[in-house]
């Protein structure tokens, strides 16, 4: 698993792009480069099952949330 953010829409990232931060049109080239790097069916169901547990409910708290603790770790932009 490589983790990566992907920004879609006209969503701007306000400071220099750090690495594996990308726009959503540069997803598919970085899955091409990395396709060499497979899992087996056991090793990516374990995953998805530990993402499907550890993940918050879907709300606008949630995002409001994960809105104050982007600022917090990275400093208020605008």
């Amino acid at each position: 698993v490589i983790p990566v953010v992907a920004f879609v829409g006209d969503a701007e990232f306000k400071t220099p792009m750090p690495e594996r931060v990308l726009q959503s049109w540069e997803v598919v080239k970085f899955v091409r480069r990395h396709a060499w790097q497979i899992m087996s069916r056991d090793q990516l169901q374990l995953c998805v099952g530990r993402l499907e547990t550890a993940r918050l409910a879907v709300t606008g708290e949630t995002d409001l949330e994960h809105i104050r603790n982007v600022e917090r770790w990275h400093g208020r932009r605008g």
